[in-house]
């Protein structure tokens, strides 16, 4: 047997989603639907599906070191320098990046809880102390968290929209909350759902960077623009941040088809907002629908919903898989649902009525 770190005792697997696949298998079931991970319910846009393809024919050279081209692209479209953007595999590895660039062994991460489950497992990995503050009526509680603060901090997350609650932070919070952060603790606003945000006094935290240096705003392509399966995520933070982070970047860490992909999905804008309107719609419907039927439903700005309901998270998702549908369930606290198609949604309520009939919700 090797030897291997201690800290690697203690640290749990980054557990994903059930797949359609694997619930039908094992319920013995024609088909099911997957409403358990955020994925978009429409395929890739076609201008990146046609530039992926096209990718491919010369699959055998290495790809941009430095996804130059898609760099410049965010860089335009977001109105900063090319030095300012980073792009990973994912955004949960730019994750990763940010916890290896700030924490030494010891130092504290602090973020909300519940929220993106990587966290608290990439705070491991790092040896950092975790330092999670208890969400305030299903919503980042920034005051609390500026209270949380120490000269220990290095790093802090602030998921907005939240997941998994789909709760955002408002503009005077976080005004608030940056005036009471140091300046060389790195604050980090996780917005893989924001092309999802009506609520208009959610602040961009791209607009944060040009006045507050220590801040860094994460994005991905996997939702909004359906490229979960390319894995392609971007950081946009002043330059001296992002260099420091680029000395953990891992050689040709974007492949050649994602970059492709994202590029082209960038030029097909419009397409992509039309489809984000759909979802947004689907979100509101279902919300309205829930709400009247008396379930624990947290309004979100995100392409999910949270359902409170502690005493029987576990129990409601099973209900939904042996039914044909995959939820995402968080013991003691809740079950998140994605968006799916309009027929998928029905499906879901069809599930939920239920549930309610067997006393679960």
């Amino acid at each position: 047997m090797i030897r291997t770190r201690r800290a690697l005792d203690g640290i749990p697997r980054y557990v994903p989603g059930k797949s359609a696949e694997s619930v039908a298998a094992e319920h013995e079931l024609a088909e099911a639907v997957k409403l358990a991970s955020n994925e978009a319910p429409f395929g890739p846009l076609p201008a990146a599906i046609e530039a992926a393809a096209a990718t491919l024919a010369t699959a055998n050279r290495y790809p941009d070191n430095g996804a130059v081209d898609l760099v410049d692209a965010l860089a335009a479209r977001n109105g900063v320098a090319p030095e300012q953007v980073l792009v990973g595999n994912g955004s949960v590895q730019l994750c990763q990046h940010l916890f290896f660039t700030t924490i030494e062994p010891g130092d504290e991460a602090v973020f909300g809880w519940p929220s993106f489950e990587a966290y608290p497992i990439q705070a491991q990995q790092a040896d950092a102390v975790m330092v999670r503050v208890p969400l305030r009526d299903h919503t980042y509680d920034l005051p609390a968290m500026a209270d949380a603060l120490t000269e220990r901090t290095r790093l802090v997350f602030v998921c907005t929209p939240n997941n998994p609650t789909g709760t955002v932070v408002s503009r005077a919070a976080v005004d608030d909350f940056l005036a009471a952060v140091p300046d060389d603790c790195l604050v980090v606003f996780d917005e893989a759902y924001r092309e999802f945000v009506t609520d208009p006094d959610t602040p961009d935290g791209i607009d944060l960077v040009a006045t507050h240096p220590n801040v860094l705003v994460l994005r991905t392509f996997s939702k909004a623009y359906g490229l979960a399966a390319l894995r392609v995520g971007y950081a946009i933070a002043q330059p001296e941040v992002i260099e420091a982070v680029r000395k953990l970047h891992v050689p040709f860490e974007v492949n050649a088809v994602a970059q492709a992909a994202a590029l082209a999905s960038l030029g097909a804008e419009a397409e992509m907002r039309a489809r984000v309107a759909v979802v947004v719609a689907e979100r509101e419907r279902m919300y309205a629908a829930l709400v009247q039927r008396g379930m624990p439903v947290v309004p979100s700005q995100a392409n999910f919903l949270w359902l409170e309901v502690p005493d029987t998270a576990v129990e409601l998702a099973l209900h939904g898989e042996r039914l044909g549908v995959v939820k995402r369930s968080f013991a003691d606290v809740g079950v998140r649902v994605t968006i799916g198609t309009a027929a998928e949604n029905d499906r879901v309520l069809d599930v939920l009525d239920s549930a309610r009939s067997a006393g679960l919700i």
